[in-house]
């Protein structure tokens, strides 16, 4: 981006050399120099009136073609800032706003936050008109939270500055990436440093024991944590996968991959005395997509209703038609979710209770997935849950029609 921005700044410079105060300057020339043919003309040993007149229109000429010469620069600088997802604002010595694409007015709308880079923007203005230039991170707190870069840069090289040219950047996106970014890392690190330390403890134990009893206990563990590191790796490899492969289009029975989903959880359904109910509404109903991605996010949100429900308790799972959308909706009588985490729980790794997790063998990776095969779908997911009474998935995809096969492959939502 800075790279971006200095280019920037080198096409308004041109342009301001050639279009932006030349502009402005031109008609003050235009009519110092009409008034002095016009009172040369007019002294009794001036030379004859139709040459006056001609100089006068040769001047004006020169001087019109170099005002449309001007303006045609300034609108092709103009079209292309309309083009930036980078606000831009170009400021006259005298205050006078000479230039804002539709992007700055884009980043400051009727948010109380705005207000905020308003007052920046202008406080950049003035420093910027007295030769400084500056780069200041605004930070708006919402919600929803964002980040802008304000920058300003004085033009025309002298002082007072012709003018100033302030560019506003929302970054909020890429700091949210960033931040994801780092706990990714953060939390990667921890997820298989602390099963593989458990291991090298454990198997370190195992090295001088010869009770065969401890030694079955302690192997037990052993393959319960090697357990937990290879289902970490399958589920960031699962997750890769759908990120990078997007969703090929075929007609999927919706009945049929709720079916397989619930076949993969039944034992552990079973094993904890919870029912898994199925209502579903239409065998022949179908929608375009991949059938393996939605039996894997599918098998995800059964698997956390039952690991998240109490023994002898019930998990239903509906689906319908909604005009053109198919829902799929699963819902437990678990411990339910804090409002505060409503917003996180699709977030990678992200645990509502971590010690909970650690006994059910939760990655932490399930609902990330879930949210990227609805993405890849062109769908939605979403929850609604109350703490003791449980917790509402929903996933919305579109329903099949006859242009579902338009295209072989729905690209990755960004």
């Amino acid at each position: 981006m800075t790279t971006l921005v200095a280019a920037l700044l080198a096409a308004i410079a041109g342009a301001m050399a050639g279009g932006f105060v030349a502009h402005r300057r031109l008609g003050k020339r235009i009519r110092s120099s009409a008034g002095r043919a016009l009172v040369g003309s007019i002294e009794p040993m001036a030379v004859e009136p139709a040459v006056a007149l001609g100089q006068l229109e040769r001047q004006v000429r020169a001087q019109h073609d170099a005002i449309v010469a001007a303006e045609e620069q300034l609108a092709t600088v103009r079209a292309s800032l309309d083009e930036l997802l980078l606000g831009v604002v170009v400021v006259a010595r005298d205050g006078s706003t000479i230039m804002r694409n539709a992007a700055a007015d884009g980043v400051v709308g009727v948010r109380h936050s705005d207000a905020l880079v308003v007052r920046a923007v202008n406080d950049h203005v003035r420093t910027a008109l007295v030769g400084e230039t500056r780069r200041e991170v605004v930070d708006l707190y919402g919600p929803p939270r964002r980040a802008v870069v304000v920058r300003s840069t004085p033009l025309g090289g002298v002082v007072p500055a012709e003018a100033a040219v302030v560019t506003v950047e929302d970054v909020s996106e890429r700091a949210r990436l960033e931040a994801m970014r780092t706990d990714f890392v953060a939390n990667i690190s921890h997820e298989l440093r602390t099963p593989v330390g458990a291991l090298a403890l454990l198997a370190e134990t195992l090295q001088g024991e010869r009770d065969a009893e401890i030694i079955d206990r302690l192997a037990g563990k052993l393959e319960a944590e090697a357990l937990r590191v290879s289902r970490t790796i399958d589920d960031l490899l699962e997750l890769s996968r759908i990120e990078i492969d997007g969703a090929h289009r075929a007609r999927v029975a919706v009945d049929a991959v709720v079916g397989e989903a619930i076949d993969r959880v039944r034992v552990a359904a079973d094993h904890r005395a919870i029912t898994i109910e199925r209502r579903g509404h239409g065998s022949s109903l179908a929608m375009p997509g991949d059938r393996q991605q939605l039996v894997s996010a599918l098998t995800n949100l059964i698997d956390n209703a039952v690991k998240y429900s109490e023994p002898g308790s019930a998990v239903t799972v509906d689906f319908d038609v909604d005009g053109d959308s198919v829902v799929i909706v699963v819902a437990d009588q678990g411990m339910g979710i804090p409002t505060a985490d409503l917003d996180r729980v699709f977030e990678r790794f992200y645990r509502v209770d971590r010690a909970r997790s650690r006994t059910t063998g939760g990655t932490g990776l399930g609902l990330a997935i879930v949210r990227h095969v609805a993405d890849n779908h062109g769908g939605s997911v979403s929850v609604t849950s109350r703490e003791g009474i449980g917790s509402t998935f929903t996933l919305r995809f579109p329903a099949w029609t006859s242009r579902a096969l338009t295209t072989q492959t729905i690209e990755v939502a960004s």
